[in-house]
């Protein structure tokens, strides 16, 4: 079943950050991960218990393939980036089927 890594962002060095992008998408596509939003335009409109800054979905084949990518040893040292130059929430939700 799809899976969707779900992060939201709050950068502190954006150009510093470029970096992390690159190297992420590179490494999620290889996980079969496709970017179905990555810091578009964006409108909150009910706040009351989160206020999202910018916001990346990453659609997966499955809850497994989401998983092993986030825990991947080779983005490991690309997760230390995001860290180092943004503050960020990061979710892994199961999709539904039809």
């Amino acid at each position: 079943m799809t899976a969707y890594v779900i992060a939201d962002t709050r950068i502190k060095d954006p150009e510093a950050y470029e970096d992390y992008k690159a190297q992420a998408k590179r490494i999620a596509e290889s996980y079969g991960g496709v970017y179905r939003a990555r810091g578009g335009k964006m409108k909150a409109v009910e706040t009351e218990l989160w206020t999202p800054t910018r916001l990346v979905i990453i659609e997966f084949p499955s809850m497994e393939a989401a998983e092993a990518f986030v825990n991947s040893p080779e983005y490991a040292p690309v997760k230390a980036l995001r860290h180092a130059h943004a503050d960020s929430t990061l979710t892994i939700i199961e999709g539904i089927s039809a």
